[in-house]
């Protein structure tokens, strides 16, 4: 893990939600070079850029508040910093809410990573990790079937995908 984010430049998109949230003080533990906060909710944004300069790691963090369904923003940010490793961790996963809007649904958790993952093999990154579910394996619900075509899809690059990125 230290060879994988020590001295890197390293994108965590959801970073303000529960699983992003922790995975920025873990990996931020690491030493990254940069700790790129992606989270489109700017109060959740503002709480952990606090909280990990409060904890000491004020020089690496870079909260950038942007929505992943946004190309152009995402493209931006990729283009301006590089990032070299990205944990995907933003989606829908509240289960019941998901069931009574399930184009956002597949919007956000099926279309998004898609769309993210085919912008990290087009910058060069090397590293595109999915933060999926359980709910994903013999999904029973929209939220577990949109993270399992988003698992799908991202497999399938990984599969066509040149040896320069890894998913």
């Amino acid at each position: 893990i230290r060879q994988l984010l020590h001295g890197r430049v390293v994108l965590v998109t959801g970073a303000g939600g529960s699983i992003g949230s922790e995975l920025c003080r873990q990996i931020a533990s690491y030493q990254p070079a940069r700790l790129l906060l992606v989270e489109r909710a700017e109060p959740q944004a503002f709480q952990i850029e606090q909280e990990l300069i409060g904890l000491g790691y004020g020089p690496m963090i870079v909260p950038l508040v942007a929505d992943i369904l946004d190309a152009d923003r995402m493209k931006e940010i990729l283009a301006q910093y590089t990032p070299q490793v990205i944990f995907h961790a933003a989606a829908h996963k509240h289960v019941p809410m998901m069931e009574h809007q399930p184009g956002e649904a597949i919007q956000n958790n099926s279309l998004g990573t898609a769309r993210l993952a085919e912008m990290a093999l087009e910058f060069g990154v090397e590293r595109f990790i999915l933060v999926s579910s359980d709910k994903a394996i013999n999904p029973t619900s929209v939220m577990g079937a949109t993270k399992r075509l988003a698992e799908m899809y991202v497999q399938a690059l990984n599969a066509a995908s040149p040896d320069k990125t890894k998913f």
